[in-house]
């Protein structure tokens, strides 16, 4: 994520043990004495403690926190996305006992919007919301209030999915190896610091395991998910963990647990875990709200709101440009190999 194609979900797959105390002091005396007992500890060990206490601690959107998201910058953006669902839905049957599902929901503002389309579709499912946070959930059950909540993927009921995970991905934990050596971080006497540097390869063995939990779900439950996140299409190689506080970057070994920790998604990666079910090719998100019609929906909600109209532009300028979130990030969908594709990611 870069300060101005921001956003972030909470990490909810994250299961490395926070911090016992609480405040930046707090987790860096935790690692501190983790690496005192055990040596350095691995790149994802340390951004998921960092993280893990991070989600809890705060509501980071909007603002007055660290970063903004794609569903905060617009109502398009959840619309488009409602409406890709309530279609393969429909061309799916209309199956009465599929549920709304979303992996890190922030606010709630996705769900909310893009249920807003979907109920209007005929679909009246249950609501059901992957997340660890305690504050995110409070702002979650007051824009989704039916909303019921969990904090693993694999907690979600045995039923078919209409499922987004938009911005879940690249806050779980990767591991940095140089060769054949993992790169791990160990505190110099003054701060935390890589052990080795060279030539980075990133691998993430918790976006595996999450994403093989949700494909094996819609291989076994039916269903469709929409995944969304920034990163690259595969075979890029090199260090993107970064860190953003106060919307803008910072160092990742500076005060952790106090900076939202992620790095670039391999979406070739993500689609070899996910192999348990039919998967797209990944496209930008700019093309793929292009193809949904993000144009003619601005332009209604300008006709509408016309002392917004340049608001609106700016909106979809910002979600859909290359030199913004468009080229970026990018959407794959997963599907049981028997449900309808959706809208714009084809296999």
């Amino acid at each position: 994520m870069s300060p101005s194609a921001e956003g972030r979900p909470s990490p909810s797959a994250l299961r490395a043990s926070s911090p016992p105390a609480t405040g930046a002091r707090g987790v860096s005396e935790h690692l501190l004495a983790h690496i005192a007992t055990h040596g350095p500890i691995t790149v994802a060990d340390y951004m998921a403690a960092a993280n893990v206490h991070y989600y809890a601690t705060r509501d980071p959107l909007g603002a007055a926190g660290d970063f903004v998201t794609a569903p905060e910058i617009s109502q398009m953006f959840g619309e488009l996305v409602g409406a890709a669902l309530a279609d393969a839905w429909s061309r799916a049957g209309s199956r009465a006992e599929a549920i709304y599902a979303e992996l890190g929901p922030g606010r709630g503002t996705l769900a909310a919007d893009a249920l807003r389309v979907m109920r209007r579709a005929g679909f009246a499912g249950e609501v059901h919301l992957v997340e660890t946070s305690p504050a995110l959930r409070q702002a979650q059950a007051k824009a989704v209030p039916d909303a019921r909540f969990h904090d693993r993927i694999e907690e979600l009921p045995a039923r078919p999915l209409l499922l987004v995970a938009n911005e879940f991905f690249d806050a779980l934990p990767v591991e940095q190896w140089v060769c054949d050596r993992q790169r791990r971080i160990t505190h110099d006497g003054t701060r935390f610091a890589f052990t080795i540097d060279g030539a980075i390869r990133e691998i993430s063995p918790a976006r595996d395991a999450a994403a093989a939990a949700l494909a094996g779900h819609l291989a076994h439950h039916g269903g469709a998910a929409i995944v969304i996140d920034y990163g690259y299409a595969g075979g890029e190689s090199g260090d993107t963990l970064q860190a953003v506080r106060g919307h803008a970057f910072a160092d990742p070994l500076d005060q952790p647990g106090e900076a939202d920790l992620t790095a670039h998604v391999d979406f070739s990666a993500l689609a070899t875990a996910a192999s348990a079910c039919a998967v797209s090719r990944p496209v930008s998100q700019g093309s793929w709200l292009e193809t949904l019609g993000i144009g003619p929906r601005a332009s209604a909600l300008a006709a509408r709101n016309p002392d917004q109209t340049e608001a609106i532009a700016a909106a979809r300028r910002r979600l859909c440009d290359e030199t913004e979130m468009g080229r970026l990030f990018k959407v794959i969908a997963l599907r049981h190999p028997e449900w309808p594709t959706i809208a714009g990611l084809e296999p």
